[in-house]
């Protein structure tokens, strides 16, 4: 039997954890049938946009159907499906599974709403290690990721084949910032990416950061110095435009796509946007510092299941999770969202037999990192907020890498203190 007492949860930013929030909210009621074998299963996710008669909405209630119930689903932005999970918990209402954004698994595990995979019986064997640790605290599971985003760089094939440059050679931080020396010598302009003060600016920060071999629990560390500096000195050099200060990945792609830049940092969500370009792209990943590639951080869902007081329902609950989570199903994930990568190797496997010009992005995937993984959990959107503030007093000049990053450390280790 799954018992557990809600703990008040630790107040944080829980805004800061969308990395885009999805417009429109619509609500219900969370009543379920007492009947654990039929009856009426509730689910809530981030999609508003996916209205009832959608391929999404169709894909839920196929897999109630095939547990033999029907699922009364609800869709709240992201921030708000947060908000409305803890308030829910605290009431004793919260339904049977719900979709939620990786970086707030922690947050509504810290409280103890959510029962782990194993207290479910969930099969997590088969999904990759990295994607399953945005889930994970303290070495348990409380929940499967669906699939996963992540960042690379999208380059214009034009501008690097006028300028001289092969991106297959694009393999560390110098090269790349020689490819842009040779683009912007050329007469174009270098590389735009999100630095704006919000997590989408820490989110498109992290693949230099954790390239440079940095960590969070040390903002101020050598490796981290170096990170920022980089970004720091693009700026300063005019490989990078003034407007990443205050860009978000939307005004980011806007600008890449005009065709005058060479290079943009954005995410997998962009894929089908890119091909209707008049100009030729295409995507590397992002280099770490002197070799290899760079962890990006997983953005994405997780299918979690609160707690419930009639232990009865989880049979149930876990036959609609599994129906989701197999390899056909993450594929159909994947196929529906357009840019959701399977968190398993069966599944990217199959994806890539459909889809095989997604093979870069089955890659990034595969190396990429959990914002909340190192058992992070609740501390990080505390370190994320100074991470980036002190990019942001970096890139407008206001301070030099070094103190705005020993700033933030302090403030960041200030929050977490006792946590």
């Amino acid at each position: 039997m799954i018992t557990r007492k809600f703990r008040a949860p630790v107040v944080i930013a829980v805004a800061a954890l969308a990395v885009g929030a999805l417009a429109g909210c619509s609500g219900s009621s969370t009543g379920s049938s007492t009947d654990a074998a039929g009856g009426t299963y509730t689910w809530w996710d981030p999609y508003p946009q996916h209205a009832e008669g959608s391929d999404w909405a169709n894909r839920v209630q196929a897999c109630g159907t095939d547990a033999g119930v029907t699922i009364q689903r609800t869709a709240y932005d992201t921030t708000s499906l947060t908000n409305q999970a803890l308030l829910a918990a605290q009431e004793g209402t919260a339904p049977d599974v719900i979709l939620l954004d990786n970086p707030a698994v922690s947050t509504l595990a810290d409280t103890g709403m959510l029962t782990t995979t194993d207290e479910l019986g969930l099969d997590t064997s088969g999904i990759d290690a990295n994607l399953l640790a945005a889930g994970q605290i303290d070495g348990k599971n409380y929940g499967v990721p669906i699939g996963a985003n992540t960042l690379a760089l999208y380059y214009n094939a034009d501008i690097l084949s006028a300028a001289g440059v092969d991106p297959a050679t694009i393999t560390s931080w110098s090269s790349l910032t020689d490819a842009l020396a040779k683009v912007t010598a050329a007469g174009h302009k270098g590389i735009t990416f999100a630095g704006i003060n919000t997590e989408e600016g820490s989110f498109q920060f992290l693949p230099w950061f954790w390239g440079s071999g940095a960590d969070l629990t040390k903002l101020d560390s050598p490796q981290a110095v170096s990170a920022l500096s980089l970004w720091t000195d693009w700026v300063t050099k005019g490989y990078a435009p003034q407007s990443v200060i205050t860009n978000s990945q939307n005004t980011t792609w806007e600008e890449f796509i005009t065709g005058d830049f060479a290079f943009g940092e954005n995410g997998t969500w962009q894929v089908d946007n890119a091909a209707k370009q008049s100009f030729k792209t295409g995507i590397i990943e992002i280099p770490a510092v002197d070799s290899g590639v760079a962890p990006a951080p997983t953005g994405g869902e997780f299918i979690t299941t609160p707690v419930q007081k009639d232990t009865a329902r989880y049979e149930t609950t876990k036959k609609i999770v599994d129906c989701m989570t197999t390899p056909d199903g993450f594929v159909k994930t994947a196929d529906t969202f357009a840019y959701y990568i399977p968190p398993t190797s069966a599944g990217q496997e199959q994806l890539l037999t459909e889809h095989p010009d997604l093979k870069t992005w089955v890659s990034a995937v595969q190396s990429a990192k959990g914002r909340t993984s190192d058992n992070l959990g609740t501390n990080y959107p505390l370190i994320s907020e100074q991470l980036w503030t002190a990019v942001q007093s970096a890139l407008s000049g206001a301070s030099s890498p070094q103190d705005a990053l020993a700033a933030a450390q302090t403030a960041a280790a200030s929050a977490t203190d006792g946590k």
